[in-house]
């Protein structure tokens, strides 16, 4: 949980320095670009996130491509340092890097800290292996990224080796005075690229985290009908803008973000290698040698760099820390306050085994339709229903308790989506299994499965909760701050009828008040 809050971190600081460090290239032109430089730079941020709205599937189609241009652009500029510096290739044998920080000593820390901004980013490959597959990623990044970017730096490196160099920005001194502008155009365009990709990862982590019980219900927005990936998230979009566009204004260049950035980054890095250990364990079954090697392997290089970050704490690394730190707290404060919330509505059940045998008896009294609760069934009637009943003093001819469960699993297959279960007269319970990044459409799985379904649901009228969280009277579940903070997380969390597609016009909610 903390690893996928410290993304929320990263995922504001990565557009805002990358498009920074983008624009900041106009300088090396004419120095007159300098006062204009955030201006541009928050105008184009904005855009970016302004046009999430209407998806990404026309934009998407032109990213491989220009990606590509962009790093056979970035190897072509590497190879014309080289030229003029061949011997800077030396420097990829990596014992020149362990005798130069042997001999830095306590110093080297902070060069580990500015050198590992050389390797952020390659953490989010891993975010699109599911899309992509493995295969395409290892070949795209031994064929073209990693070749292009080895090139590249070299290239940089004899920049800075050369007499003439007078300390502008290394990656744009190796462009010929023609080629600045489109050069500027074509980094500028690859940023906005690598920051589309961490908004779209913020908002699948965001569906992702809340369909396995840890954020609240937000609005989600499909906005291609062949690419399940391309959603939209309104209320994230909206505060990583301002969040961005916070920092890209308060920080004003590339050199003083670069302070806030890696430390987020490094220390999901440390996280990702404990958890290979443990799913080495655990999922793949390898023993516990042969686990500890692969451990020992990364975890050396994680702690050297998630150290040499900790020194830029002070500098802005505390800015996605906190941003973290925040992101964990609602996350855990919603979970335990919906456990608590659970725990005081199954005071108030009744056991299935009675409430059937007033059914069987016809002691409770029938109407005709049909009903679907959305509510948990655990061995004992849940309030809903029980509420209704006493309440209404009837029950419908034909009523289902529905519960939407969310797996462990990316998807769910068709034939697997729905279990059921008949329980007494004209009483059933349903189960409906989604991913934890399918987006759930109850209607729509119902009718999908009318063949095997045991009761004809059309036109049912579906019943949820909406209830208001108070304060026990004695020993509260929640202190104070949390309690508050639960209440209006929950108070503000999309409905159940819109979170799962149900018809307005045959859906009721049912308020109550719950003290935790």
């Amino acid at each position: 949980m903390a690893g996928a809050a410290l993304l929320y971190g990263d995922g504001i600081i990565t557009p805002a320095i990358s498009v920074l460090s983008a624009v900041e290239g106009l300088n090396v032109a004419s120095h007159a670009f300098a006062k204009y430089t955030v201006a541009i730079t928050t105008t184009i941020l904005l855009m970016l996130f302004l046009v999430q709205r209407f998806g990404t599937a026309t934009v998407g189609n032109a990213f491989g491509p220009l990606m590509a241009i962009w790093f056979v652009t970035i190897a072509t500029l590497g190879v014309g340092g080289i030229v003029e510096q061949p011997h800077v290739l030396a420097a990829i044998n990596p014992a020149y890097a362990v005798t130069f920080l042997a001999q830095q000593s306590v110093a080297s820390l902070a060069i580990l800290g500015a050198v590992f901004l050389c390797v952020t980013g390659a953490e989010a490959m891993y975010a699109d292996m599911g899309h992509m597959g493995r295969e395409a990623i290892r070949v795209a990044w031994m064929a073209l990224v990693l070749p292009a970017l080895l090139l590249n730096y070299a290239g940089q490196t004899a920049v800075l080796l050369r007499d003439s160099y007078d300390g502008a920005n290394p990656f744009f001194q190796l462009v010929p005075p023609w080629g600045l502008y489109p050069l500027v155009g074509l980094s500028t365009a690859a940023t906005i690229i690598a920051s589309q990709a961490i908004i779209t990862g913020t908002f699948s982590l965001t569906r992702q985290a809340m369909q396995l019980g840890w954020l609240p219900g937000v609005n989600i927005v499909q906005t291609s009908s062949r690419a399940y990936g391309q959603i939209y998230v309104p209320v994230v979009n909206w505060m990583m803008m301002l969040a961005t566009l916070a920092l890209t204004i308060q920080f004003g260049s590339s050199d003083a973000l670069a302070g806030a950035y890696g430390t987020a980054v490094s220390t999901t890095m440390l996280l990702t290698t404990i958890l290979l250990y443990r799913v080495m364990r655990v999922t793949w079954r390898c023993s516990a040698s042969t686990s500890l090697v692969v451990f020992l392997s990364f975890i050396g290089f994680d702690l050297a760099f998630f150290c040499a970050n900790l020194l830029k704490i002070i500098e802005g690394g505390w800015v996605p820390l906190s941003i973290g730190m925040l992101i964990l707290i609602v996350m855990v404060t919603w979970r335990d306050g919906i456990d608590a919330l659970h725990r005081t509505q199954d005071r108030d059940t009744v056991a299935i085994s009675h409430f059937v045998r007033q059914l069987r008896e016809k002691k409770i009294k029938r109407v005709l339709g049909k009903a679907i609760f959305l509510t948990r069934l655990q061995g004992t009637i849940p309030p809903l229903i029980a509420d209704h009943l006493r309440q209404m003093g009837a029950l419908y001819q034909n009523i289902v308790a529905l519960t939407v469960r969310f797996a462990e699993r990316p998807r769910i297959e068709r034939d697997r989506r729905i279990t059921f279960r008949h329980l007494g007269p004209g009483f059933w319970h349903f189960t409906v299994t989604f991913g934890f990044i399918e987006i759930p459409n109850v209607p729509n799985a119902l009718h999908t499965a009318k063949a095997q379904c045991p009761v004809d649901l059309d036109d049912a009228v579906y019943f949820s909760e909406l209830d208001h969280v108070t304060r026990r009277k004695t020993r509260p579940r929640m202190a104070a701050w949390r309690r508050i903070l639960f209440s209006f997380l929950y108070r503000n969390a999309v409905h159940q009828g819109d979170r799962f597609g149900l018809p307005p016009q045959n859906f009721v909610q049912i308020g109550r008040q719950r003290e935790i």
